[in-house]
């Protein structure tokens, strides 16, 4: 049992950060230290969809870690 949240948990970990690396703007590292200037646009349509599956998964994530701390 403890194998197969172990593995899921390593599945989860690998589409979480290509989800996140997915979502860049390319706005660059200049905005990273409050450069840049753009405006505020919301996310829409695809980009609306990977934010929320990635907070899902996230959550699935975090929920597989505890149970995975507390089986033996």
């Amino acid at each position: 049992m403890k194998e197969t949240l172990l593995i899921l948990n390593i599945i989860l970990s690998i589409s979480i950060v290509l989800l996140i690396l997915l979502q860049g703007k390319g706005a660059g590292l200049g905005s990273a230290w409050g450069g840049g200037g753009e405006m505020y646009q919301s996310r829409r349509g695809v980009e609306k969809l990977s934010m929320n599956l990635t907070y899902i998964l996230i959550f699935v994530f975090f929920l597989l870690s505890v149970a995975n701390f507390f089986i033996i």
